[in-house]
């Protein structure tokens, strides 16, 4: 049975409400602000809703901003599994209907990317629009370049059973900032949003839910290879990508997309919601409001 954790409470811009919703049976810490079409915003690691910080106010001027926290992670509950990208999906799915919401448009990165991209394949119903950033889709064809060398070195420590959050336990701010640093190209983010994550990801518990989402890696590439072997995504994507993962993730998608336009934001760390609030609005709100 998930736990709900204890966490102190976080800056937030202003016109967020922060509301707890029961989804899929775990109990999710959501932020939420504007009105108009619903806009679901899936973070990775080590980020929370906040991720999404400077894009907020951007989106919620036309549309309903949906953005949790998800399983594990923030201050929702820390579930004891559950976090491979199929089970994430379905906490999505739950998480709209709970909110009363027939469709969406679903923005993914990083570790939110794989159920993002689940959700669309299975519910083209309900996910109107796709968007998926900096990420890999398990083994589908098409990162060859940027596996070259082998997966990134943080994929395999986080592997292993017990053994990250026993080595970083009380050196989770220097292990935070060395992703936030690397992810920005070094220009940082901002200090009341970094303080958010170290806080959200210290402690034992809180770095194994974490890490969860990488031991879960075989099982979520399984259900995503199922996926594409009897289906295609018919739903309207977007692949962005900036570094390190590039057009890694659009070849991945071409052969299995029907409608697909791939972007790469130069000069762009990973976070590109921290690192490039002004580029990544830019490209979401024609492609949004498309639909």
């Amino acid at each position: 049975m998930p736990v709900a954790p204890r966490r102190k409470p976080s800056p937030r811009p202003s016109g967020v409400e922060l509301r707890r919703i029961t989804a899929n049976g775990v109990d999710l810490n959501v932020a939420l602000a504007g009105e108009g079409p619903a806009v679901l915003l899936l973070h990775g690691f080590p980020h929370t809703w906040q991720l999404w910080t400077h894009v907020l106010d951007g989106l919620a001027a036309q549309y309903r901003v949906i953005a949790p926290d998800l399983r594990g992670a923030g201050a929702s509950a820390h579930a004891t599994d559950g976090y491979d990208a199929d089970t994430l999906a379905t906490d999505a799915e739950a998480l709209l209907d709970a909110l009363g919401e027939t469709s969406a448009a679903v923005v993914g990165i990083d570790a939110g990317t794989p159920p993002a991209f689940l959700l669309a394949m299975r519910r083209p119903d309900l996910v109107r629009r796709l968007v998926v950033m900096e990420s890999l889709l398990g083994g589908l064809p098409g990162a060859e370049e940027f596996l070259a060398n082998g997966a990134p070195w943080w994929f395999g420590f986080h592997a292993v059973p017990g053994l990250a959050e026993t080595v970083l336990t009380g050196h989770e701010a220097q292990y935070i900032d060395w992703f936030l640093s690397t992810g920005s190209l070094g220009d940082g983010v901002d200090p009341a949003v970094r303080d958010a994550f170290v806080g959200a990801y210290t402690g034992t518990e809180a770095l194994r839910c974490a890490f969860s989402y990488y031991r879960a890696l075989p099982e979520s590439a399984e259900q995503i290879q199922d996926a594409v072997s009897t289906g295609r995504l018919t739903v309207p994507t977007m692949a962005i990508g900036a570094r390190p993962v590039g057009r890694a993730l659009e070849r991945q998608l071409r052969p299995v997309a029907d409608h697909l336009v791939g972007h790469l934001v130069e000069d762009c760390g990973h976070i590109i919601p921290l690192h490039r609030p002004k580029r990544l609005l830019g490209l979401l709100e024609p492609f949004l409001a498309s639909a």
